[in-house]
């Protein structure tokens, strides 16, 4: 009797051990379901919203078309020394070889000359507001833009944006046979415009250093990507920036604030944020007035995120580390229906590289890569960026998911002759690839960025006011 007892006890048990398991698969296979379920509403309703932005804006099916490149490698010349007629190349020679190669026979298609500069005098009289990626942008006093590795401001009380960027209108040279190129600090220059297409030089608004060399902005040192923002609650206009020595060892941001958006800006100081190396940077300003300093930290190989003080002075205590070993800089932030947006680049000093985007719930983390957003050209050119650096993200109001990405095309045997790539950015339509660490599909759609030579603004596109 005990054994049988056992026996149907064992039974009953094992019954329940199945019932239990049966149970489980059941509640997995109906999570399933709801989450492809889930994923399937999300991606209508990225359709139905990228469907109704078209119809809103027939100027964003125009930006979508593909716009191909078919450049070709030119043979290589012929070679007059004997010795170098006997070495034999290791690889055959690419687009970006030829990009960095200042000799190249094709060096006009990355960087055309000043006959055909784009030149916004003439182009308000024949009624054209096109921007031309790569070309040479004048001012409306004829003189070639100097703003690189520049952010965007709009400015709400004078409905104006203001553009910053490193002015680099100096020699290149070598502060050392291992060094990289480099222009003396000149300072910050800024320019005005209505329109996002006529450009007024507002000067010099923040200057270099010519005597003390113990300043941080003094010539021989570094002053790059600077950012500005207005604090509404000191009235006051915030620079933050890159500051480093002629070898990249002092890796510090450095603040500036002033009372006007077109300076002059005073220097306060640089420091190393949350006591980290802090090498490439941008500032986002989020909805309710918090900004936050993003940086490329550890030797480049990850970024750290966290949130300025209330004066926008200092950053606070909280940092998260996003992309930990991906070796990502050069961020570009933006927001679109309360998902956050980035754009970075790999590290290789100024050598093009493939473009990433990424996408957060939260600003703070964690951060999930997308892919490559960059769609047109042909495939060197994608994976190149278009020969070009992200830098900032200019939101367009009035043109829900649409953005102009803001890239500089380095010219490193002449800094000051660098160029801006100027692209339109839409935020819409289903991902195409699944997420890395998460199952399925992200929730938010996917980023592009359109290659064309030529493109504009809707007509009807205005400053808000």
């Amino acid at each position: 009797m005990a054994i049988s007892g056992t026996g149907n006890l064992h039974r009953a048990l094992s019954g329940c051990r199945c019932s239990r398991s049966a149970m489980v698969w059941s509640l997995a296979g109906l999570l399933l379901l709801l989450q492809l379920y889930s994923l399937a509403s999300r991606r209508n309703v990225v359709r139905g919203d990228i469907q109704l932005h078209v119809s809103r804006h027939p100027l964003v099916r125009e930006l979508e078309q593909v716009e191909e490149e078919n450049i070709q490698v030119p043979p290589p010349k012929k070679k007059k020394s004997p010795h170098a007629a006997k070495r034999r190349r290791k690889r055959s020679a690419n687009l970006i070889d030829e990009f960095l190669d200042e000799n190249s026979q094709i060096r006009h298609v990355f960087f055309p000359d000043m006959k055909s500069a784009v030149d916004p005098v003439k182009g308000v009289e024949n009624g054209s507001h096109h921007y031309y990626p790569g070309k040479i942008w004048l001012d409306t006093e004829g003189n070639p833009i100097q703003a690189h590795g520049g952010g965007m401001l709009y400015d709400e009380r004078s409905n104006t944006y203001y553009w910053y960027g490193e002015y680099k209108d100096g020699p290149t040279y070598r502060a050392h046979k291992r060094g990289a190129a480099r222009v003396d600090v000149i300072g910050v220059g800024c320019y005005s415009s209505k329109d996002l297409w006529t450009w007024k030089n507002q000067g010099i608004v923040l200057a270099a250093e010519q005597t003390n060399e113990t300043h941080d902005l003094h010539k021989s040192n570094v002053l790059e990507r600077p950012k500005v923002v207005f604090n509404a609650k000191t009235g006051k206009y915030v620079m933050w920036m890159h500051i480093d020595d002629a070898n990249y060892t002092k890796a510090s941001v450095g603040i500036a604030i002033s009372d006007y958006p077109t300076g002059p800006f005073e220097y306060l100081r640089s420091q190393r944020p949350h006591g980290f190396d802090s090498r490439d940077m941008t500032i986002f300003k989020d909805d309710d007035g918090v900004v936050y300093l993003i940086y490329s930290s550890q030797d480049n190989s990850e970024l750290h995120i966290g949130p300025l003080t209330d004066d926008y002075l200092d950053v606070q205590p909280d940092m998260r580390r996003i992309l930990i070993g991906q070796h990502r800089e050069a961020p570009a932030l933006f927001k679109y229906q309360g998902t956050y947006y980035m754009v970075t680049s790999g590290c290789t000093g100024w050598a093009p590289n493939e473009a990433l985007a990424h996408a957060a719930e939260s600003i703070m983390g964690p951060w999930e890569t997308m892919g490559n957003p960059c769609i047109g050209g042909n495939k060197m050119f994608r994976l190149a960026t278009f020969f070009a650096q992200s830098t900032f993200v200019v939101p367009l109001p009035g043109i829900p998911g649409s953005y102009i990405f803001m890239a500089d095309r380095w010219n490193p045997a002449e800094l000051r002759n660098s160029r801006y790539v100027w692209l339109p950015l839409i935020v819409g339509g289903p991902p195409d690839r699944p997420l890395e660490y998460n199952f399925g599909f992200p929730p938010w759609p996917r980023v592009s960025i359109y290659w064309h030579k030529k493109w504009r603004l809707p007509p009807s596109w205005k400053v808000s006011k």
